[in-house]
């Protein structure tokens, strides 16, 4: 338990070292959404028009509607980065050496994608203050209950990463596959516009947008900063969470790596 215990520990330790070490990492990962909440949002709020809907119980301006989804993207961001890092430590790094040592490789890739959680949750409660100085608030139960929908959020996502991170065999490719993920998730989603605007523009959108698990993610932390729950979300962000896990935890299987390996 304490040998399992302390290799925790340097996982997440090496992972916040990086972050700290590679300060860039840190602003790149905001500069994405402050551009959308400080400038996009300026010429978008005048275009969409935003009807009350859950959890708001009053109009609220186009950014106060986007933080969420903007915290969400730079949990998808953060994750797909870290996966691009996985694929070089997995071949040369520390991780190849973990990967074949005596411990269960699925704690392995828990740990991994912890340590990326709590960098993603760093980097979105920076996000969320910046925003309160901006003039989007919420209430300080809410900031406290989004902290681990965060945490919990970003392991759906980081998972989701690895899983495809498995299945790139050069990391040259990597970038390619990315925009296919990257993009099509977040803005077939809930996280820029509500679901309802896309249904008055296609059908067929709103259908893919609505089983989007980004959408999910999106609408969890929004309910929780307003503190809100929906239950239903709730269950599908569940089965989001065992099935990304799974995806992951298969792809990284020692019969899958011994296959690529061998290629």
């Amino acid at each position: 338990m304490r040998e399992h215990l302390n290799c925790a520990k340097g996982i997440i330790y090496k992972e916040l070292l990086r972050f700290i070490k590679q300060k860039s990492r840190f602003f790149s990962a905001l500069v994405r959404p402050l551009l959308w909440l400080l400038i996009f949002s300026v010429g978008f709020k005048t275009a969409l028009g935003l009807a009350i809907i859950p959890p708001y119980e009053t109009y609220i301006t186009y950014e106060t509607y986007i933080v969420p989804g903007l915290i969400g993207m730079i949990m998808l961001f953060n994750g797909m980065q870290s996966s691009l890092t996985m694929i070089f430590d997995r071949e040369m790094g520390s991780m190849k050496i973990l990967l074949s040592s005596s411990f269960n490789r699925s704690f392995l890739l828990f740990c991994k994608m912890f340590a990326t959680a709590i960098v993603s949750t760093i980097q979105s409660i920076t996000f969320l203050i910046i925003a309160y100085f901006y003039g989007v608030e919420m209430t300080p139960l809410g900031y406290i209950l989004a902290v681990p929908a965060i945490l919990f959020c970003s392991i759906i996502l980081n998972a989701i990463a690895l899983f495809i991170s498995s299945v790139i065999k050069q990391l040259e490719n990597f970038a390619t596959v990315m925009n296919f993920v990257i993009f099509p998730m977040f803005f077939l989603s809930s996280a820029l516009y509500p679901l309802w605007k896309i249904k008055d523009s296609s059908i067929f959108l709103f259908t893919v947008s609505s089983y989007n698990p980004f959408t999910f993610i999106v609408e969890f932390i929004r309910f929780t900063l307003y503190i809100k729950f929906d239950v239903q979300n709730f269950y599908l962000l569940i089965s989001c969470f065992v099935i990304a896990l799974l995806l992951a935890f298969i792809g990284y299987s020692s019969k899958n790596i011994f296959k690529k390996k061998s290629r």
